[in-house]
Parts: C-alpha cells; sequence; structure tokens
C-alpha cells in the first residue's frame, strides 16, 4: 500500500522560497547543499518537503513510498499512465522515480529497502 512520503517544490531562488515557506506558513528549512533542501512542518504534524532548483518537472508533486517500485510502475503504465526518466538512486538503499498518471499529472515515487 502506497503513502504520501512527501511533496517536492520546484524554485528558482532556494533562499527566497525558504523565506517565503518560512515567513507565511512557518516551515523551518534543512539545507542539502546549494540546489536543494527541506521543508519541516512548524508542528511535526502532517507531511514535510523539498525546495529544489526547477529541472525536468516545473511545478510541485506529490511523492509516494511504495513497497514495490518496478510493481507500482508496471501497474501506472498498465494503467494508461507513463515512466518519466529512469529509476534514480538515493543514498544506499533508496530509489526514486517520476511517473505520470493516467491524466497527465507527474507523481513521484520512492521506495527504500531499509525500512
Amino acid at each position: 500500500m502506497a503513502k504520501v512520503e512527501h511533496f517536492e517544490i520546484p524554485v528558482d531562488n532556494i533562499e527566497r522560497a525558504q523565506g517565503f515557506y518560512r515567513d507565511v506558513l512557518g516551515f523551518t528549512y534543512e539545507p542539502w547543499g546549494n540546489d536543494m533542501g527541506m521543508l519541516h512542518q512548524p508542528d511535526g504534524e502532517g507531511i514535510s518537503g523539498d525546495l529544489h532548483i526547477r529541472e525536468t518537472l516545473a511545478h510541485p508533486t506529490v511523492v509516494f513510498t511504495v513497497d514495490d517500485l518496478e510493481g507500482t510502475i508496471a501497474r501506472a503504465v498498465a494503467a494508461g499512465g507513463e515512466q518519466v526518466g529512469e529509476i534514480q538512486p538515493m543514498g544506499d538503499t533508496a530509489r526514486w522515480v517520476y511517473i505520470r498518471d493516467s491524466e497527465g499529472n507527474a507523481i513521484g515515487l520512492f521506495h527504500d529497502t531499509a525500512e
């Protein structure tokens, strides 16, 4: 069963966006280098997300944790979706990929074998 992992917001200026989400919504920011970082909920409830320099997808996305990345991709394609790019590694045990749903919306899939 999938669960919402986090959201992703592409930006043109990390510092400006960080200030916006801090000042408007109360999120704290944890930088992960110069091109991305995590937005954390102010009260620890709900989901957190990331800001990253705008690249492949020009709009916000929702990322879902899944138990079987390849199986989920196959089901998405069979249901009228498509894989966007290749599966990417993240650290030693995690991987992620974007897909498009049957309506053309991009979403992310995430799997961590350590969990």
